[in-house]
């Protein structure tokens, strides 16, 4: 009968199996090769919407891995890209009433791509576009600012107050330090870690197409009786799919909204206009052609005081991208009817700011140079 106590003089010895330095380097290579492989071949299983109008389903809002695949395929395209936040996802809109799709009707063509993303901050989007948007390289890129988030220091992410805001996931987790996010030293670390394997960004998407963003055993626990195999129909969201809850598709006037008096952030100090700059930067540097849409944000709304300010704001933006020879237009504001709220126009009112853009010229010579 062997002695128990012997195991203590090898190393590892209660281990039932020990790989050597070779078997843990042929082990680590075949689950690299695999975690490279199986995002890869997800891809020709689970086919995404074709159409002229698609744009990220809104419960896939942070589905990154879907994001980074919408990218790819526009690139491809050789589409027009035009990203921003939800005004150019399209809040109050269907698919057929974005901004992106009124461009290529009045232009009469299918040169432009909605990559908006709903909830998409300059922080985030700034995150988005460097970490997700690797494949816009070389592209025409129109680039949307909405003036929303520097109209109050929450907006900004300036204060030092802790909040909930969207896409977390995809603001610096180091540097520039937020203040008022607050989020563990191991969780930053995994955030960082996700962003740069493909296959942590695949498991997630799984998790959040399919399972409600539980891990499997989570939604086993709320689906005892559910197949989880049954429950991957390799069927994703309609990019037709609502807003939950959905919006009110309503001028803004007939929602009795009231006019308010916003506090804006100075440029000089606002950490979301630091957060644009750099997503400018980051686009130009991978050799894109930027075209920057500042607005139109609903100035009927304002109170006369923060309109003078707003106004001011406005010709410092132009006047920064003026010096850094940027193409861009900061529309006036549409008719007050064309708005839902203080920053989404309606469906008549995308119509009309595309309109515009077409008519601008230092658009019409963006346009041009792209070859359509």
């Amino acid at each position: 009968m062997s002695d128990p106590t012997k195991c203590d003089a090898v190393p590892f010895g209660s281990n039932a199996i020990r790989l050597s330095p070779r078997e843990w380097l042929v082990a680590g290579a075949i689950v690299a090769i695999l975690g490279g492989l199986i995002p890869a071949g997800w891809q020709r299983i689970e086919p995404l919407a074709a159409g002229p109008d698609d744009r990220l389903p809104y419960s896939l809002g942070e589905d990154y891995w879907v994001f980074v695949r919408d990218c790819r395929r526009a690139c491809a395209a050789e589409k027009t890209l035009v990203v921003g936040d939800s005004v150019i996802w399209g809040h109050y809109v269907p698919t057929d009433q974005t901004l992106s799709h009124h461009l290529n009707a009045l232009s009469g063509t299918d040169a432009f791509a909605n990559l908006g993303v709903d909830g998409t901050h300059p922080a985030a989007l700034a995150g988005l576009v460097e970490s997700y948007g690797r494949s816009i390289v070389g592209r025409n890129v129109i680039l949307f600012f909405n003036p929303l988030w520097i109209s109050s220091e929450r907006h900004d992410l300036s204060t030092t107050k802790e909040f909930s805001f969207q896409h977390p996931r995809l603001v610096p987790q180091f540097s520039p330090w937020i203040p008022c996010y607050r989020e563990s030293l191991a969780g930053r670390l995994g955030i960082v870690v996700q962003r740069n394997c493909e296959f942590l960004g695949w498991t997630s998407h799984l998790r959040t197409a399919y399972f409600q963003n539980n891990d499997i055993p989570a939604w086993t626990m709320a689906h005892p009786y559910a197949d989880p195999v049954r429950a991957v129909t390799l069927t994703l969201p309609s990019p037709d799919e609502p807003p939950s809850p959905p919006p009110v598709a309503e001028p803004w006037t007939s929602q009795r909204i009231e006019r308010y008096n916003p506090r804006w952030v100075d440029l000089a100090t606002s950490l979301q206009w630091q957060s644009f700059q750099r997503t400018v930067a980051t686009l130009r540097a991978r050799h894109n052609r930027v075209f920057v849409l500042a607005g139109p944000f609903n100035e009927h709304m304002l109170k006369e005081s923060s309109l003078k300010t707003y106004r001011q704001i406005k010709t410092e933006i132009a006047a920064w991208l003026e010096a850094e020879r940027v193409p861009h237009f900061v529309p006036d504001a549409l008719p007050s009817e064309l708005y839902a709220d203080a920053s989404h126009p309606l469906g008549a009112g995308y119509k009309a700011l595309a309109g515009r853009l077409l008519a601008d010229p230092s658009f019409v010579a963006f346009h041009k140079g792209s070859g359509d």
